[in-house]
């Protein structure tokens, strides 16, 4: 694709990733299109894009393809301007968006000579920003595509082509079965999750040791409801109505339960338990789902001063970062236990052997 141009809109994680892996695959130019020119400038530093464009108009003119990297509410309004404005004959658009139907449905550019193919790539990072941006962030990812009827085959070939850098796994369905799929698997946990937090809240106002008590595994399952809040509330107005469905199914569910537990009827409840952990256990561990995995590994440790730095050490030693790391007690055999965040698989197996190498316990979580 030598002499080829492609503009991306929006300077952010994705876009920015999205940038690095097509220059990681292709000589092609990429423009940057940023409202933030202080965001653009830094992308442009990073090495992120090649060309800084002063305006969208200007940014898209010559690009064989467009990405639209910017949030779900922006990217019908970005949508809607690219539709009068000049674009290169043959070109691809596609987005990033959570939701797909309304972003679809604004995608009009039949009068153009233009192909709009919706995308979703399903990953992501505890960091935002163009510099945490990085080539591999969707390696190994659900990366899903949602052509519309008439659109032809080729074009989205060609989408495919120009997206192998991020070494995602492609798979292709219609904008209506991905948010009914997005909705129950990513967007409604989200909710539950937030409902969980503030239940707590609001015993914490009553009972201080509610919070205090609201750690360890709590924090864990939970941890989707510290994510960007003006994100997810777009997100789910652009879902209405699959949202409001799965919500009517989970009050059925909570209804029996709540029936099942008055009635003290102990063989449905365990039977309950019982068909949820059978069914978990069948999930894919090593796929990269919608929701963002954490990959956690447990470390025990000893009382000992600078076991910590040991742990980190060795790990730094052997070029192996982490994203996040916890102090727990929450194991009586032992004083204590470090619980590690890496940012892939490879990254926690390579820390748990050299580890164990250095005669440390580790384990995953169940």
């Amino acid at each position: 694709m030598a002499n080829k141009k492609v503009s991306v809109i929006g300077m952010g994680l994705i876009g920015g990733s999205i940038a690095l892996a097509i220059k990681k695959e292709h000589h092609a130019e990429v423009t940057g299109v940023d409202v933030d020119k202080n965001q653009l400038r830094l992308a442009k530093s990073l090495g992120v894009v090649d060309v800084c464009a002063e305006s969208l108009e200007a940014g898209v003119k010559e690009a064989d393809l467009v990405v639209v990297a910017v949030p779900v509410t922006k990217t019908v309004n970005i949508l809607k301007r690219l539709q009068d404005t000049e674009l290169k004959q043959g070109a691809i658009i596609t987005d990033v968006g959570s939701t797909k139907q309304q972003i679809c449905a604004a995608a009009d550019f039949a009068d153009q000579g233009v192909t709009f193919i919706g995308g979703h790539p399903m990953a992501g990072s505890h960091k935002s920003g163009v510099q945490a941006a990085k080539p591999y962030l969707f390696e190994n990812a659900y990366y899903v595509l949602t052509p519309v009827s008439g659109t032809g085959m080729n074009k989205v070939i060609q989408l495919q082509n120009w997206l192998k850098g991020t070494s995602a796994r492609f798979i292709e369905m219609a904008p209506q079965r991905h948010d009914q799929l997005a909705g129950l698997i990513s967007h409604f946990p989200h909710i539950i999750a937030a409902g969980l937090v503030h239940q707590v809240r609001d015993a914490g106002e009553k009972d201080g040791m509610a919070s205090q008590l609201a750690a360890g595994g709590f924090r864990d399952i939970t941890r989707i409801a510290s994510a960007n809040p003006i994100m997810w509330r777009d997100i789910l107005l652009q879902n209405k109505e699959m949202l409001l469905k799965l919500l009517a199914d989970w009050k059925v569910q909570m209804n029996k339960m709540e029936l099942l537990i008055e009635e003290e009827d102990s063989d449905n409840i365990l039977e309950y338990f019982s068909e949820a952990k059978s069914f978990r256990d069948t999930l894919p561990t090593r796929e990269k789902g919608a929701l963002q995995s954490f990959y956690d590994l447990f470390v025990d440790v000893p009382d000992h001063p600078g076991v910590i730095s040991d742990v980190t050490g060795i790990l730094a030693k052997n070029n192996i970062s982490i994203i996040n790391i916890r102090i727990m007690e929450t194991r009586e055999d032992i004083t204590g236990v470090l619980q590690l965040t890496f940012r892939s698989e490879k990254d926690r197996e390579e820390g748990s052997r050299f580890l164990q190498y250095s005669l440390y316990d580790t384990y995953l979580a169940e």
